[in-house]
């Protein structure tokens, strides 16, 4: 393992984690080949072997508490706590490779011709070993290098021992212990590319499972901000609608997403009128649904402050237009009613169509916007409030185009004239169930396509 490779925590607590398992696998492979080893010299002893077994033993324990430093550094650091630094891991890593080489040319015997010594030594399997373990370190470079390193050391212990290249007799057999040395050695290198190619593709497995780990982490903490962004922004919305006597009031709003850029709102004058409004925010999602709150914000501060009507929307569009970046806007529209009183006043910032139904002409008049909608310049443009005088039965509708822009599958929009037919059809209902009967309407309309845009109505029934 070495700190040249990480990227991220994620990815560096998955590489201590794969070094960690690796020197569990090679400490334990150690014991087992030292106990397999004292079998051996106990069933077939002798003064050789037994001399062999303690030279073995101190290799094994040499090599042993190495390992075991690295694996205390390993678990210090995923404790994060401080490590041994980079070169203390590339000896840790030369000095494994190097320990068949160590003992091919220390544990000789007079039984065996030099030249066979590097091929009939048992502890040259330890190479295979070793390099199948460094996949774990999940460094493709690295293990070329463990390969090629572990070719030359062979070499280099097989020279020591008496062994030497048929340079000068290379009609030699393939089998001679001249060429078969090469080969075995070639084995190492070849069995290093492998290896580094292994480990790549593990390496871009375990980076891929991060990734993903990562991304649906991420994706987790962003739920839970809109979730709570969400709460927030419907705990910002009325709990209940004013009782205005003379009327029946009463307002919706569904985001499409988790968070929204319409909202309703209503508050009482000093004058003892009640001010009601709607605003629809340019898109929908956290950004929309921020400035939507600043835009309720900026209204409930006006609209008690100033003195009339106009002045309150000039000094919210002023306040909005400091605000917002260029291309963005909110539609806005606020009525003004009171007790026992039939007319209402009106004023639309951008927003249009409104709704106005006569009962006792059967008719819908849709309202154009009366002036710019906010933040688009300052100062504000309109024209002066609008007032309407409601009989009984007469309904003052206000929506957000999420209404009568939903498509069905084949495209089709819902439409104002279908939304007219439907507040008509509902007429003789109370104002909450016109707005549950005007959603049911849309929603049987687009035949289970995706709500796209925020939905949001106010209903103002004359009594």
């Amino acid at each position: 393992m070495t700190h040249l490779h990480v990227k991220s925590a994620a990815f560096r607590e998955a590489l201590l984690q794969s070094e960690r398992l690796r020197i569990y696998i090679f400490l334990g492979s150690l014991a087992f080949i030292l106990a397999v080893r004292t079998l051996r010299t106990l069933i077939a002893f002798s003064p050789e072997n037994l001399a062999g077994l303690y030279l073995f033993i101190f290799m094994v324990v040499a090599v042993g508490i190495m390992e075991l430093l690295a694996l205390r550094s390993v678990q210090r650091t995923l404790h994060g706590q401080r490590a041994f630094g980079g070169a203390f891991w590339y000896l840790n890593i030369f000095v494994e490779l190097s320990l068949p080489a160590i003992s091919i040319v220390t544990l000789t015997t007079t039984a065996i011709p030099h030249d066979f010594i590097p091929l009939l030594n048992p502890t040259f399997l330890l190479y295979f070993l070793l390099l199948t373990l460094c996949t774990l370190r999940l460094n493709p470079k690295l293990s070329l290098l463990c390969g090629l390193f572990s070719s030359v050391t062979y070499l280099l212990a097989a020279w020591h021992v008496g062994w030497r290249p048929a340079i000068n007799n290379l009609g030699a057999s393939v089998y001679s212990p001249q060429k078969a040395v090469v080969t075995y050695a070639l084995a190492l290198l070849i069995a290093g590319a492998v290896v580094a190619v292994v480990a790549r593709q593990f390496r871009k497995q375990v980076e891929a499972a991060l990734r993903e780990a990562e991304t649906r982490r991420e994706m987790e903490h962003l739920q839970h901000d809109l979730d709570v962004a969400r709460s927030i922004q419907q705990s910002l919305l009325p709990r209940s609608m004013p009782r205005v006597s003379g009327w029946d009031i009463a307002a919706w709003n569904q985001p499409a997403d988790q968070t929204g850029g319409d909202f309703y709102d209503w508050q009482p004058l000093p004058n003892g009128r009640v001010v009601v409004a709607l605003a629809d925010v340019t898109g929908h999602g956290i950004g929309p649904a921020l400035l939507a709150s600043v835009c309720r914000a900026y209204a409930r501060a006006n609209f008690r402050s100033q003195a009339s009507f106009l002045q309150a929307m000039e000094a919210i569009n002023s306040a909005v237009a400091a605000d917002v970046q260029e291309g963005r806007f909110i539609t806005f529209v606020a009525a003004i009613l009171g007790p026992e009183n039939p007319e209402v006043q009106i004023l639309s910032a951008g927003h249009a169509p409104l709704f106005a139904y006569w009962l006792r002409h059967d008719r819908f008049d849709l309202m154009e916007a009366h002036g710019l909608p906010l933040g688009i310049s300052d100062p504000f443009v309109s024209d002066p409030p609008q007032t309407l005088t409601l009989g009984s039965g007469d309904l003052l509708v206000l929506t957000t185009d999420g209404f009568f822009e939903w498509a069905n599958a084949n495209g089709e929009l819902f439409g104002t004239e279908r939304l007219s037919e439907s507040l008509r059809a509902a007429r003789t209902k109370s104002s909450a169930e016109i707005i549950s009967t005007l959603y049911q309407e849309v929603l049987s309309f687009s035949g289970g396509t995706k709500q796209m845009d925020d939905l949001t109505a106010i209903v103002l029934k004359r009594l």
